[in-house]
């Protein structure tokens, strides 16, 4: 079974750490990111997010939200799912939607990525 809590690196060599995962599936932690729209250095910043509990057999399916705290005024959506593979290595796959701020309606259309 996959345990979401821990800390996770991404093909981009980012972190995740998920350092509270409560009993109703409601999680907390930080996401250092190493790739930022400013090109700038690597920041930390909150997440929070909730994984729907699994059947006894399962893998969680979960989301969550990074607001890039001090440095982008962005927000990514992540969703996904935990799957363990036969070695028992855990992975999260995942898609994630960035929205940035724009000045106008009119902007709206290269707001999201």
């Amino acid at each position: 079974q996959c345990q979401l809590s821990g800390l996770w690196r991404n093909d981009q060599d980012s972190l995740m750490e998920i350092s509270v995962l409560g009993d109703n599936g409601d999680f907390q932690g930080q996401y250092l990111t190493r790739v930022t729209l400013s090109g700038g250095c690597a920041q930390i910043s909150p997440l929070r997010g909730a994984q729907q509990q699994p059947g006894e057999e399962g893998w969680p399916t979960f989301a969550f939200t990074v607001r890039w705290d001090k440095f982008s005024n962005a927000t990514t959506a992540f969703v996904g799912q935990c799957f363990v593979d036969a070695g028992g290595k855990e992975t999260l796959r995942t898609m994630w939607l960035l929205r940035e701020a724009v000045g106008s309606l009119e902007e709206d259309w290269k707001a999201t990525r």
